[in-house]
């Protein structure tokens, strides 16, 4: 209570005399208020029930006491994970085997990393929106990120009034995992910032020995706490890797509608990787995968906050040239079209037939559709218990709360009208009184069941002329 009562008092002075701190953008604050209630969960009894399961389903899964229906044998997803661990944005080539082993094999054959910086692409139209849709989510992530460890852009400088506004609005304070964790911020294990990973506040991290995405001889130790990639002082929530695993998953989806239940899976199992790596948390994990859908859906409704935007934070290299950025985006959709003509191409001149026959044969690990669909619903929520028991049971009309979420269907499925796709969305929707799930539109992102809503639509679609 006594560090509570510390932030609060902080807050309350940042919010009198913070005039002069950086500005946040319009996306950065949609995802904080989004975010916002997870700052707010010890101050009640389902809260501080909802946190403690956190941190033991997180030490469960990760250490392999809690057995998910993986896609793989649990030694086997290990290494997975390890492999996931290096983030390819550029061209999105790690998360391309949830195309299938034909169409994936050619995906990657046009799109490739050349090392840990240079990659080639498909195309200028599919980098553009890939590095765009990238570029959005991540920084809301990054910003998202030290936003709840300690009020700050970057660990150090204040954010910006409005910004601290919002953990007043909802009665909340930063670092709520490392209070509720023992490891409050600065101190000995901790992260200098606040919401220390779960490498630094579990018991025990089963380690993780193998080959890396670059073949490289490798561990979880060497990602976590350097120096191949060092996590010490980067604070957890919300899971930067999930965010851009279940984007990059989610624009494959709709740039090859044939496999989007597979590319959703593939995005389940990249974020739940995280957890294998003693990472992050499953509350990070949904944190992650809700503010990417977020994203998505407002880009291809051509949100004007999200349109024409300098691009900042995205890897560009190219194997050409090293300084090819993008030009910003004002129609995300067309762009997506323009995209998906040029994949199109690409992909039927690799295996020789169209892309929906193409789309069948698949002998990876995402052919069998039963266990992807229980795997993915085995993320839905990661079984933590309801905290906000008000919308526990209701049914929330997506179209009322969020009606651009249906773009997230009808960009890939367009014979569906909006109406319809949100109809399918609302019908599919996941459980309801998570952690975010506080009757907000950002909220119903996080019981959004794309796996389900997709199978529909797909058929849907298919029964259309």
């Amino acid at each position: 209570m006594k560090r509570r009562a510390f932030w609060i008092g902080l807050i309350a002075l940042a919010l009198a005399g913070g005039a002069g701190a950086d500005a946040q953008s319009v996306t950065n604050i949609a995802a904080f208020k989004g975010l916002a209630p997870v700052s707010a969960l010890s101050n009640t009894a389902d809260g501080r029930a909802a946190l403690a399961a956190n941190f033991a389903v997180t030490g469960g899964i990760q250490t392999g006491v809690i057995r998910q229906p993986t896609l793989l044998p649990f030694s086997e997803q290990q290494q997975q994970a390890l492999r996931d661990a290096f983030i390819t944005d550029g061209n999105l080539a790690e998360l391309a085997d949830g195309l299938g082993a034909t169409l994936g094999a050619a995906y990657q054959a046009r799109a490739h990393y050349l090392g840990r910086a240079g990659f080639t692409s498909v195309s200028e139209a599919v980098k553009d929106v890939i590095a765009y849709a990238n570029s959005t989510s991540g920084s809301d992530s990054n910003a998202a990120k030290y936003f709840f460890a300690n009020g700050t852009t970057n660990g150090k400088t204040p954010v910006s009034d409005e910004a601290l506004a919002i953990f007043k609005s909802v009665g909340g304070a930063p670092d709520p995992f490392g209070l509720a964790y023992d490891r409050p911020a600065g101190s000995p294990g901790a992260d200098l910032y606040g919401n220390s990973r779960p490498f630094q506040t579990e018991p025990r991290t089963l380690p993780i020995v193998g080959p890396d995405y670059f073949n490289v001889p490798a561990d979880n130790e060497v990602y976590n706490r350097g120096p191949i990639m060092n996590l010490v002082n980067s604070p957890s929530f919300p899971s930067g890797h999930t965010t851009y695993g279940y984007m990059g998953s989610l624009v494959l989806a709709v740039l090859v509608p044939e496999r989007y239940q597979e590319m959703v899976a593939r995005g389940a199992e990249y974020g739940n990787d995280r957890i294998l790596m003693g990472a992050h948390y499953a509350m990070d994990v949904l944190g992650g995968r809700t503010l990417a859908t977020y994203d998505l859906a407002h880009l291809l409704a051509n949100d004007p906050a999200y349109m024409n935007r300098p691009l900042r934070n995205v890897a560009t290299m190219t194997a050409t040239s090293e300084a090819q950025v993008p030009e910003t985006i004002g129609d995300f959709r067309a762009a997506v079209e323009r995209a998906r003509a040029d994949l199109d191409k690409a992909l039927e001149a690799a295996c020789g037939d169209t892309v929906a026959v193409c789309a069948r044969q698949d002998t990876g690990r995402f052919n069998a559709p039963a266990m992807n669909e229980a795997f993915y619903a085995s993320t839905q929520t990661y079984g933590l218990p309801v905290t906000h028991p008000e919308m526990a049971d209701k049914v929330e009309d997506v179209a009322a709360l969020a009606p651009e979420a249906g773009y997230l269907l009808t960009a890939a499925f367009p014979k569906l009208s909006l109406e319809e796709a949100n109809r399918i969305l609302t019908e599919t929707e996941g459980p309801g009184g998570g952690f975010l799930d506080d009757g907000a539109a950002f909220g119903v992102y996080s019981r959004l069941n794309l796996y389900a809503a997709a199978g529909r639509a797909a058929a849907l679609s298919r029964g259309k002329p």
